[in-house]
């Protein structure tokens, strides 16, 4: 029990880790502002929706509907999860706080945290494959959550850097929520997997996709298409040793 703790507190801090270091590497703006402000942000907004796609589609939606026993109620869960994203996103009014990357972030990083720590002892090589997921979603998503975050009135890149730094203990307190009290429930591990699913596949449509477009410019649906890849890549190699 101590051993599987520590492995979740880890893998959980790790992913946690790459919100504040997406965030440290778009303060970076003395090598080319306009480049890193247009090309480059785009890029990532399609990588990181990307990665949440294909996170959904190869992790979250398979070991999903896996733990409910193949069960069509999969598929309530699913539509339960977008429609719990959206009055979420209502609820917390995103639109007038301009930013639904951070949100988008949070929403997809907690509950991903809790399926990490149910499937430790369950499927340990998914909940390894899981937080390398988290992690390289956590990297463009922690960007562009800085790029809105900074250009909010008070918020200084220092103060912006340790905001997001403070996000990094969600991650641990997630995963052990889900060790302690849906290890031995699968159901319920299932439904929360397939609601994220749900949840980030209305993301992704709702604000993701929509701030990665650029006129003219061909790096934001490639950028999709990496990102996709990636999550496949990573799903194919933990799969396979």
């Amino acid at each position: 029990m101590v051993f599987d703790v520590f492995i979740i507190v880890s893998l959980t801090v790790l992913a946690g880790a790459f919100i504040p270091l997406g965030g440290l590497l778009a303060s970076v703006e003395s090598i080319r502002p306009h480049w890193l402000e247009k090309e480059l942000r785009h890029f990532l907004i399609a990588l990181g929706g990307g990665i949440l796609l294909g996170a959904m589609s190869v992790v979250l939606i398979p070991e999903g509907q896996a733990s409910m026993g193949e069960s069509l109620w999969a598929i309530p869960a699913i539509v339960g999860g977008g429609v719990l994203f959206f009055l979420i996103e209502r609820m917390l009014g995103l639109k007038r706080r301009e930013s639904p990357q951070l949100m988008g972030l949070m929403l997809d990083f907690v509950p991903e945290a809790i399926a990490l720590g149910g499937l430790a002892v369950a499927s340990p090589k998914t909940a390894v494959l899981m937080a390398v997921l988290i992690a390289i979603q956590n990297l463009p998503e922690g960007f562009n959550a800085y790029r809105e975050l900074v250009d909010l009135p008070e918020h200084t890149s220092r103060r912006t850097l340790a905001f997001m730094t403070s996000l990094v203990i969600t991650g641990p307190i997630a995963g052990l929520l889900g060790y302690f009290f849906l290890s031995d429930r699968p159901v319920l591990l299932g439904v929360i997997m397939l609601a994220a699913a749900g949840g980030v596949l209305y993301l992704i449509f709702q604000d993701i996709a929509p701030q990665s477009r650029l006129e003219r410019h061909w790096g934001p649906p490639l950028g999709a298409v990496v990102g996709f890849c990636v999550a496949l890549f990573s799903h194919d190699l933990v799969t396979h040793f």
